[in-house]
């Protein structure tokens, strides 16, 4: 994100002139409300009803977050930006003086807020870089339910004891390796069968495909084990191996006739 995004994302080409005030007033919804609460392009609110410990609110597609010292820093850093923009002819003059305006009476109600000393402070030693700025928040996606294939039968010329349902989203992350790892020593069964003497998961029966349902991941290919990730990719997925007992294995110990 550029550092102009955040401040100018909701201003457009038709933003309002540098003499409106409308954009500037404090929207009051409670007499007995003193904390103040600004967007990213300096629209400022008052809210009736803020839970505690709340610093962003969401309302009509904005952030509103809760004015502290440190987020005045960031806005002025912000306006800094906007304004070496400004010079540059890459910021129009009508955006330029709308965020002018609503900083300058930002300022004023910074410093009836919390004295000119504690901005000041913050200011000498604030890093914009170091500093998260309010974002919407992303809309849950709901992951898509894994059905089960009923037709998938491997080896499909024989029947059984037993047998593990296997997903298309499983199918297809086998498919992804298929070529490397046939090419290091895997067979075909060891990746895709789901047929067994016994109730899976025991024996050495059932292939790989029977292990990398949901959001178990295929990491690493090698001739002796394949990778299995479970859970995120950010933060401390879990990793497990899955071997091939076809080919030499450390624990194995050779037979001397």
């Amino acid at each position: 994100m550029s550092l102009l995004t955040t401040m100018i994302r909701h201003l457009g080409t038709d933003a309002p002139k540098a003499d409106s005030q409308a954009s500037l007033a404090v929207s009051e919804t409670s007499e007995h409300c003193q904390s103040l609460f600004v967007t990213t392009d300096l629209e400022i609110r008052k809210f009736a009803w803020v839970r505690t410990g709340e610093i962003d609110i969401e309302q009509n597609g904005k952030v509103f977050r809760l004015l502290s010292p440190e987020y005045f820093a960031w806005l002025r850093s912000r306006m800094v930006t906007a304004q070496a923009a400004h010079k540059a002819g890459k910021l129009p003059e009508d955006a330029w003086n709308t965020l002018r305006q609503r900083f300058n009476a930002l300022q004023e109600l910074a410093i009836r807020e919390f004295g000119k000393e504690s901005p000041q402070e913050v200011l000498h030693s604030f890093s914009p870089k170091n500093y998260r700025p309010p974002a919407l928040r992303p809309e849950p996606q709901e992951k898509p339910v894994e059905v089960p294939r009923k037709d998938w039968i491997y080896p499909g010329n024989q029947a059984w004891k037993c047998k593990q349902p296997v997903t298309s989203q499983a199918v297809a992350k086998v498919d992804a390796i298929r070529e490397e790892a046939m090419a290091k020593s895997w067979s075909e069964a060891r990746l895709y069968q789901n047929q067994g003497r016994f109730r899976f998961p025991c024996g050495e029966d059932y292939g790989l495909v029977c292990f990398v349902d949901g959001d178990q991941e295929i990491g690493e290919v090698t001739e002796r084990f394949i990778e299995i990730v479970h859970g995120p990719k950010s933060g401390r997925p879990s990793t497990l191996r899955f071997y091939n007992p076809d080919v030499p294995q450390p624990w194995m110990k050779k037979v001397e006739d």
